[in-house]
């Protein structure tokens, strides 16, 4: 794990929390998501938090510095099943990350509520 990663990871560890927290979560919750994955090589569990813009059932994740971070290549090139927390429900969808340029960002299509 290099440096960058262990900031990441020490910053994630605060945020997290943040996002469901009552008063600061409704706050961050605009903007802001925790998302959960299976990992396409290592089959773990991962959790993190990300920010986010939504229409709808269309959720759009921007990845700023792509090249220091992994977790997006588990949606590229093919698509793959995500948990986005949102409205204080687990939505689960599917994932397609997209290369343009040197930017990096993940499409989510939400699964229909019941």
């Amino acid at each position: 794990m290099n440096t960058f990663q262990r900031v990441s990871a020490a910053v994630n560890v605060v945020v997290q929390p943040l996002i469901g927290a009552p008063i600061v979560g409704k706050l961050l919750g605009r903007s802001m998501t925790v998302i959960t994955y299976v990992g396409r090589k290592s089959g773990r569990t991962f959790s993190a938090p990300v920010s986010y813009k939504r229409k709808g059932d269309h959720v759009t994740i921007g990845v700023a510095m792509p090249d220091k971070k992994s977790w997006w290549r588990n949606f590229y090139p093919e698509q793959g099943p995500i948990i986005l927390q949102l409205d204080g429900i687990d939505r689960p969808g599917e994932a397609l990350a997209h290369r343009k340029g040197k930017g990096v960002y993940v499409s989510v299509e939400l699964a229909p509520v019941d």
